[in-house]
């Protein structure tokens, strides 16, 4: 759920590294070079990249921009063309069948069974519609902060791997000790940092 919706849950993290001194140059020019591109008419199993949060067709933000005042808003859209397992499992089952009556052969040997899986799945794969997933992110140029609107686990793996490699900058999941060494005065930090786990029955 983006941060357009009613409600949504999110990551906080802070992004780390230096900017460059021309930066939204430098965002224009790296937003461009990994922007979504669509696998709709290819035969491609994978695409992930940015778009805009007005439209996930919109790669070229052309009806959204990405500058929103001190804030950065992006979605990184991901496409994937998945397979379910249970019927990669029926059609190659299937296949084996017919070739064993065609050949009349009591069975397959594994090079064989191997080379129908391979084929019959590239053949699925072919044949199925790219799924999509879209995720919205913030990120506050005053305080160098990111929202990022999902908690799932996967998509924090794929938004910090493409984030550091579209600008070269790192993302650090902001929880609750990073919150209090990053704003606590040295007293109070003095007694955070003297906090130990405990029991509590």
């Amino acid at each position: 759920m983006g941060f357009l919706s009613g409600s949504a849950s999110f990551m906080r993290f802070s992004v780390e590294g230096e900017l460059p001194d021309s930066f939204w140059d430098f965002v224009a020019e790296r937003v461009a070079a990994h922007s979504f591109q669509d696998i709709d008419d290819s035969l491609e199993e994978y695409s992930i990249g940015w778009v805009s949060v007005a439209s996930m067709f919109d790669a070229d933000f052309a009806y959204g921009s990405y500058a929103a005042g001190d804030y950065v808003v992006l979605s990184m859209r991901v496409d994937e063309r998945k397979v379910s397992p249970a019927v990669l499992k029926k059609c190659v089952l299937k296949e084996e069948e017919r070739i064993k009556r065609e050949r009349r052969l009591p069975r397959l040997s594994r090079s064989v069974r191997l080379e129908i899986k391979e084929r019959i799945r590239a053949e699925l794969v072919r044949k199925s519609v790219p799924v999509p997933a879209v995720y919205d992110l913030a990120w506050n140029l005053a305080d160098n902060t990111l929202l990022f609107f999902s908690t799932s686990r996967k998509a924090l793996v794929l938004v910090e791997e493409l984030f550091r490699e579209t600008f070269g900058l790192s993302l650090v999941l902001q929880i609750p000790w990073n919150m209090a060494a990053r704003f606590a005065d040295e007293e109070t930090w003095d007694g955070v940092e003297k906090l130990r786990p405990e029991i509590l029955l």
